[in-house]
């Protein structure tokens, strides 16, 4: 398992339109972990069109895609996606939301 760096969004650049979360996710995810550490209800989405997660403040969710599976039949958050965020109602006014993935990397025979 390798981890991609965290990305975050400070409560202050999070509106009533998506944003993104960072950059694009650099590998296919395994697993992502969304947190969201702001006062304020958050709307998470993974096309920055739709509604996918509500989050109520001070939670965090873990969407464990493909963590048991093999690399050759597992289901995964596909390489290049980008998660986004926007506020549900009233916006935020303190903290930040993160996005943390993993991949599956192969061992290598020895």
């Amino acid at each position: 398992m390798r981890w991609e760096p965290v990305r975050r969004l400070a409560f202050g650049s999070i509106g009533a339109g998506y944003v993104a979360v960072g950059t694009s996710l650099a590998h296919p995810a395994q697993g992502i972990i969304l947190q969201n550490f702001t006062d304020a209800y958050m709307t998470f989405s993974f096309n920055g069109i739709d509604d996918h997660i509500d989050m109520a403040p001070y939670t965090s969710t873990v969407l464990d895609i493909a963590s048991n599976k093999t690399i050759e039949n597992a289901l995964y958050q596909a390489q290049g996606d980008t998660i986004w965020v926007k506020q549900s109602s009233v916006g935020p006014s303190v903290g930040s939301v993160s996005v943390s993935a993993f991949y599956g990397q192969p061992v290598a025979a020895v």
